[in-house]
């Protein structure tokens, strides 16, 4: 008797972390998934979605923007850096496609399209970050950065280090 109290327990109270997991954010579900170590973020870029391996064939899933047509890239990077409010310098070519963009926008600025945190990979060429924009999550809409809404980056950013590994597919 005393086995299936503990049983019932695990069950429920495991089920109720996992549940809060999940509703930490409306975007995030936790899947199977293999092939990936624990702590690694997989990228998939057709399906516009981001995996983080949380354990063994599990991790949790978020809708995301990624690069538009053209912008897309492959392959693998790092976490090189962690920024809460983030400010924004555009890159030369995003300047050239629009020149009136200021040189610098603040961390919290309403037009700060990194929005609320943003993890640098390959020296800051990209980052995964939140975005101004909601409406763009789910879209091919980037230079190549992957947007998440904030909510989800924020989650992302806490569990997560500089050196995590970091996987784009195509």
């Amino acid at each position: 008797m005393f086995k299936r109290i503990i049983l019932f327990l695990t069950i429920v109270f495991g089920g109720a972390f996992l549940a809060a997991v999940v509703a930490h954010s409306a975007n995030t579900d936790v899947v199977d998934f293999g092939g990936f170590e624990p702590g690694t973020i997989v990228v998939k870029t057709a399906e516009r979605k981001l995996y983080y391996v949380i354990g063994r064939e599990r991790a949790l899933r978020f809708s995301v923007g990624v690069g538009r047509a053209g912008k897309t890239w492959a392959g693998r990077a790092e976490v090189e850096g962690k920024y809460l409010r983030p400010s924004w310098s555009p890159p030369d070519e995003i300047r050239r496609d629009n020149p009136r963009l200021p040189k610098l926008i603040k961390g919290g600025a309403s037009d700060n399209p990194m929005g609320a945190a943003a993890l640098t990979l390959r020296g800051g060429e990209y980052a995964i970050h939140g975005t101004n924009d909601p409406g763009s999550i789910g879209g091919f809409v980037s230079y190549g950065c992957i947007r998440m809404h904030n909510r989800d980056i924020r989650r992302l950013y806490e569990l997560v280090d500089i050196g995590t590994p970091v996987v784009v597919q195509r």
